[in-house]
């Protein structure tokens, strides 16, 4: 890639997230400033007590959940919603969607490696959860969009650790793979004539440094 080119992507890397935040932000402003009630107060200062207003709801809401009471109402209504065909499914995503994004990665515990086909490897992370006959459960994400998957029960000899992070093998996922990092070079031992080893890297091989290194074991 030229020079030019890979400065405007570079560009484009830091300046489209930005863009997009931006973006939300106006729409998340002008949507509350349409609102009845906001719309009569002077602005800016009618989307500021909105936002306190809501902020003010969400805490009370979420320490009344925190009660026996909270927990009762919670139960009551999620008894309701399913009970309502197209209210169930849309209820229910939005819950999970929200538990999701707010959880973040402390409920997911170490990523896996399982193999869905001979040859085939696929990111997991385990659940902590395990079925009555024994097995794992493990959650696998889809790329990019990490907020749906498919929940896994495998034997555990067949889940394989990864020996990464949590944070390493999302962003793996939400990259669709991009973000990998660049392969490291891999030092072998090479047994020179008067029986001393000489480590060589197995990318530099190919560069100049090998010969290099051959160089001064045919001077010994």
């Amino acid at each position: 890639m030229s020079s030019w080119r890979r400065d405007i992507a570079s560009g484009l890397v830091v300046l489209v997230p930005i863009l997009v935040i931006l973006f939300v932000l106006n729409w998340v402003y002008s949507q509350v400033a349409d609102l009845p009630i906001v719309r009569t107060l002077p602005q800016p200062y009618g989307v500021f007590v909105a936002l306190v207003v809501f902020v003010m709801l969400v805490l009370s809401v979420g320490y009344l959940m925190r009660t026996t009471a909270g927990r009762l109402f919670e139960g009551l209504l999620d008894n309701a919603m399913n009970r309502v065909p197209l209210i169930r499914i849309l209820y229910n995503a939005s819950k999970l969607a929200v538990e999701t994004a707010l959880t973040g990665t402390e409920d997911l515990q170490k990523p896996v490696r399982l193999e869905t086909w001979p040859g085939i490897n696929m990111t997991a992370f385990k659940t902590g959860k395990t079925t009555a006959d024994g097995e794992v459960v493990l959650f696998m994400p889809t790329a990019p969009n990490i907020t749906t998957g498919f929940i896994i029960e495998v034997d555990a000899d067949r889940v394989e650790e990864t020996g990464e992070s949590v944070e390493e093998a999302l962003t793996r996922i939400l990259s669709a793979g991009f973000a990998e990092e660049e392969a490291q070079g891999v030092d072998i031992a090479v047994e020179g004539i008067d029986g001393v080893e000489t480590a060589k890297s197995a990318v530099d091989m190919g560069d100049g440094t090998g010969d290099e290194t051959d160089n001064e074991n045919d001077d010994r």
